[in-house]
């Protein structure tokens, strides 16, 4: 028995299509028989109706196809946070870049100024998720202070992300110093150099940092998009450690120039969609080029079962013009003939 999703839906749609084909043969030839008595006295059917054999027998094979993709295609499993997601064998990658040092935990960031920058770090990338179809992507966290470590590689639990952008105070993990971006960067160009290339969308979250001369870290050709996020009030800063800390908007566009990334300021607005479809590697993407086989075979199913369900209607309101038994109606100013069970009696006999 042929069981692989490519060929066996294939397969059962050509073994329906041929059944159907002789079923609608068959049915042609009985038909024919009684033409006249079904369509007047042409013996032919609307000339729009001529195609109800075809339409048919290609809703009988699409059906097939569709439904027999659905019952082969590889099932969705779902985690904790209720989201579906593919069995897929090779995911995107989203790769954070999170700066935790304890300026980041200043509060003068988001539209109202009320939040510490970490919050709105993680405002941001909640927005983000819900506009990446994450079913198909696994999120990495590397955090990065005087130094980096990965805190979370491959997962798919939102909970677990926000929790690492929001609660853990990750500072304490590294000895104190000044902030390292670079040692960020050079451990996510680590993680993501196995990775397929063009698979993996990096973003920086940072209230900025003195950035070296030289040392730009190399990014892999997994890579496929850099997007450098600033947080925190960039005109009016906070002392912390004996000096005054903003958001150095100047060293964050230098990062996204030098790593041929962009720069967006997160103090005040959200990521703009086109911007996440960009870093996503979907902006060029056409409607249909986002639809997997599952919605093509969903949209084969609907189409084809709404042939079949609404074609005899159609076929008997409309599929032809004649009308046996039905009375012309009289001239207008002339009296209509009495049926002929009406009819004098007289008349009648004579």
């Amino acid at each position: 028995m042929v069981t692989d999703p490519d060929v066996a839906p294939l397969a059962l749609a050509a073994l329906v299509l041929v059944l159907a084909a002789a079923a609608e043969w068959i049915h042609a030839r009985r038909v024919r028989r009684v033409a006249r008595l079904a369509f007047g006295p042409s013996g032919r059917p609307a000339p729009w109706a001529r195609a109800a054999p075809a339409l048919r027998v290609l809703a009988f094979g699409a059906l097939a196809w569709s439904l027999a993709t659905l019952a082969l295609d590889p099932p969705k499993r779902h985690g904790l946070d209720g989201a579906a997601s593919r069995r897929d064998t090779d995911p995107g990658h989203v790769l954070i870049v999170l700066d935790v040092s304890p300026s980041m935990r200043l509060v003068d960031a988001g539209p109202d100024k009320k939040q510490s920058r970490m919050e709105r770090a993680r405002d941001l990338m909640e927005s983000f998720f819900d506009r990446v179809p994450m079913e198909e992507n696994r999120v990495t966290v590397v955090a990065t202070y005087n130094g980096a470590k990965p805190v979370v590689v491959d997962t798919q639990d939102a909970e677990v992300v926000r929790h690492i952008l929001g609660e853990l105070p990750m500072h304490w993990a590294f000895p104190t110093g000044k902030t390292r971006i670079f040692d960020g960067l050079e451990e996510a160009a680590r993680i993501a150099k196995p990775w397929n290339p063009g698979s993996t969308t990096v973003i920086l979250l940072s209230d900025g940092d003195t950035v070296p001369a030289t040392g730009i870290p190399r990014l892999p050709a997994a890579v496929r998009s850099v997007l450098v996020v600033g947080v925190g009030d960039s005109q009016v800063g906070k002392f912390i450690d004996g000096r005054q800390s903003r958001q150095d908007v100047s060293a964050l566009k230098q990062i996204a120039a030098r790593l041929g990334g962009t720069y967006h300021d997160g103090n005040a607005f959200h990521i703009a969609s086109g911007l996440v479809a960009s870093a996503m590697g979907r902006e060029d993407e056409a409607v249909f080029e986002r639809l997997t086989r599952r919605e093509y075979a969903l949209l084969a199913a609907g189409l084809g079962a709404a042939i079949l369900s609404l074609l005899p209607m159609l076929l008997a309101a409309r599929g032809t013009s004649w009308r046996p038994g039905a009375s012309k109606r009289p001239a207008p100013g002339t009296v209509a003939p009495p049926a002929p069970g009406n009819r004098p009696r007289a008349a009648a006999l004579g």
